[in-house]
Formats: C-alpha cells, sequence, structure tokens
C-alpha cells in the first residue's frame, strides 16, 4: 500500500476534527497506493501485512498500485513495474508530495529505494496503525480502493508515524542477517528431521543426504556470517557502534548485527522507545480499579528473537543482568518474564550506550 502527501498538510491535520475538512482548507494533494496481489487460483487480492499471513507467500505477485488523490478524490492504477514506479517518482515531484505506503513484507523496498534516488520523500507507515485508525473511523468494508485511501488519510492525521528509508549500507546488512536467519532456520527443521529418522529407525538411509545438507548449510551461514563482518567493518560509524555493543556481556556478534540491522534508530532513541520497537516492552491493560495481567506485543520479532537467546546468555554470564534475574526470580515471577525483563534491559543499556558512545562499564559492588 503506498500513499503521496503534501508537506504543508502534515501540521495541520492533526489539530482538525476531520481530515477531509483539513484538506480542503489547505493546498494539498494526496495521493495513495494500494499493492496488489494476485494469488494462483483466485482472483485479486490484497496483502495489507504478508508477514501475519498464513498464505503461502510463493504463490503471490504484486501486479498494480492503487492512486487515490485527496481531496479532489481522484483515483487511478498503474503498474507495479519500474515504469510505474517512475511515474509515482514524477507525480510526486510535481506536486512536492510525501509518498508513504504500508510495509509488505519487504516487496516496497525496490519503489522505496527508486524514490529515495529521485530525491523523493517516502515514508513506510505502520500497517497495524493503519488497521487500527480504520477501526476507528468505523470502516469495516475492505477493498483495494478503501485501503488506499485509508494509508492518505492516516498519513495526514500521524506524519510522525511514517519511517524513512535507512541508509544503503544498513539495507545491505539487514538482507544479508535476515538470509542468515533463514539459513538457521533451515538447519533446526534439518535436525528435527534427522532426530525423526532416528526415532523411526530409518536414520541409515538418509544419513548420506543429511550429513551433506547440513555441512551445506554450515558453511553457508559461515560465509554469510564473514560477509556481515566486512559490511559492518567497512563503515566506520557501524564498526564503532558494534564495538560498543559487543562490549556488553550477552550480546555476541550476532545480537550486535541484529541490533544495527534491525533497529537502524538505536541510539537516536529513548530506552522506552527502543523497548517498544523490538516489542518487549509490557502493555497495560487497566480498566478502573481493575489491573490487567501485563504483557508484550507488537515489535520488531526477528529482532525480539535474537535477544531472548543474548537475555539467556547474560542472566547466566553478565553479573549486573544476573543479579537482576536472581532479585526477580526470589520475588517468583515466572522464567518467560525473568527473561524477557532480561531482554528488554539489555535493549535499553545497549540504547543508551549507543548514545553516549561508550562501552559497558560493570557496576561498582
Amino acid at each position: 500500500m503506498f500513499g503521496l502527501c503534501k508537506e504543508d498538510a502534515r501540521r495541520n491535520a492533526r489539530f482538525q476534527g476531520s481530515l477531509a475538512s483539513s484538506c480542503q482548507n489547505g493546498s494539498s494533494s494526496w495521493w495513495s497506493f494500494h499493492s496488489i496481489f494476485q494469488c494462483v487460483g483466485w482472483d485479486y487480492l490484497p496483502l495489507p501485512f504478508s508477514a501475519k499471513v498464513t498464505t503461502p507467500l510463493q504463490d503471490v505477485s504484486r501486479d498494480w498500485l492503487d492512486v487515490h488523490c485527496l481531496p479532489d478524490g481522484h483515483r487511478c492504477r498503474v503498474p507495479n513495474a519500474p515504469a510505474g514506479h517512475a511515474a509515482v517518482a514524477d507525480l510526486a515531484r510535481d506536486r512536492d508530495a510525501v509518498v508513504c505506503f504500508e510495509s509488505t513484507g519487504g516487496q516496497e523496498w525496490q519503489l522505496w529505494a527508486l524514490l529515495e534516488a529521485e530525491g523523493v520523500a517516502g515514508r513506510q507507515v505502520p500497517p497495524a496503525q493503519v488497521k487500527a485508525f480504520a477501526q476507528s473511523r468505523g470502516t469495516r468494508a475492505k477493498t483495494d480502493r478503501i485501503d488506499a485511501e485509508l494509508i492518505a488519510r492516516f498519513f495526514a492525521f500521524r506524519p510522525e508515524a511514517g519511517r524513512s528509508l535507512p541508509a544503503e549500507k544498513l539495507r545491505l546488512l539487514r538482507a544479508l542477517t535476515s538470509k542468515r536467519a533463514q539459513l538457521v532456520e533451515m538447519r533446526k527443521r534439518l535436525l528435527a528431521q534427522i532426530r525423526a529418522h532416528q526415532k523411526l529407525g530409518t536414520a541409515a538411509m538418509f544419513e548420506d543426504i543429511n550429513t551433506e545438507l547440513k555441512q551445506r548449510i554450515d558453511s553457508l551461514i559461515r560465509e554469510l556470517e564473514d560477509r556481515i563482518i566486512r559490511a559492518i567493518t567497512s563503515d566506520d560509524r557501524l564498526a564503532e557502534m558494534a564495538i560498543v555493543l559487543r562490549s556488553i556481556p550477552g550480546i555476541g556478534p550476532v545480537a550486535s548485527a541484529m541490533l544495527i540491522a534491525e533497529m537502524p534508530e538505536i541510539g537516536t532513541i529513548t530506552g522506552e522507545e527502543a523497548a517498544a520497537l523490538t516489542g518487549l516492552a509490557p502493555v497495560a491493560h487497566d480498566s478502573g480499579t481493575l489491573r490487567g495481567k501485563r504483557a508484550i506485543a507488537g515489535g520488531r520479532r526477528a529482532l525480539r528473537h535474537v535477544m531472548f537467546q543474548a537475555a539467556l546468555v547474560a542472566a547466566h554470564h553478565n553479573p549486573s543482568m544476573r543479579t537482576f534475574a536472581d532479585r526477580l526470580r526470589k520475588a517468583g515471577k515466572p522464567h518467560k518474564v525473568i527473561i524477557t525483563a532480561v531482554a528488554r534491559k539489555l535493549v535499553t543499556i545497549a540504547n543508551a550506550l549507543c548514545k553516549s558512545r561508550q562501552k559497558w562499564a560493570a557496576p561498582a559492588p
């Protein structure tokens, strides 16, 4: 899903009771684009948040970008191809507009990069917040045209929710860390299959195949880890940040690379914001005298999984984290709550050290 808006409407929209009236009062024009997905054996289907969709993504391909213009309500459709991307950039440049779009599982990065190269500002908005915005408006129907309009209206209401395109080196680093995570997941599945064969007594039949596959996957993972190290060390700022992160007991090369790649905002935000972006901030569920159970929600899942692993190590080998975990354990907290709290503390510490550009120093006993 994609959208465009003029910069001068961003300030006005937040103070208007109605987005339509705010757009009519200004000279702004809004455009939004919604990506269309085509499933094998089905008609065109929208895929607003592919990370949460259970439909096999290998059977899905995007074909079009639906365009919506505010305040005049003009609509059109352009192909989701290089020619269509260039047309979007031309429209945005001619109207001095900002392109906004939903996250679609990384499939929007090609358009995003082209807009950046053309000097057109692009902003990625969170799909969950767009969905909540639609519910707050009482919009229950869901079509491509409705979704396209909602993106533009949401960005008018909350322009600060838009995320800027990370630097090229960070995008390449993120691609490397994502591919490594995929290979690690493949290795986990292979090991599970080997154990299943052993229980069935058929392990000898596939021993050569499984051994060769595991060696090949291990080799590819090592190769990717070398490329990740080279990508980080080739940039002075990233190398300095990696040194700071690696100084924290519990954060190793994998966790440090994931923090840099998956959270490029690290060091520029508050600790609470860093915990929320990672999905480690407790969400309150209180009403009146009722105090509901806190639970984590949202955030960047891949980074959160890695920080859980780092927390397991830190809870045993980091003196400060070990003391913190022991205190929670004596208070009767469950193991998962303790690890989540340690992971959240690691993220806030990492963010603070990156902000001050200082290495970890163990607190005085």
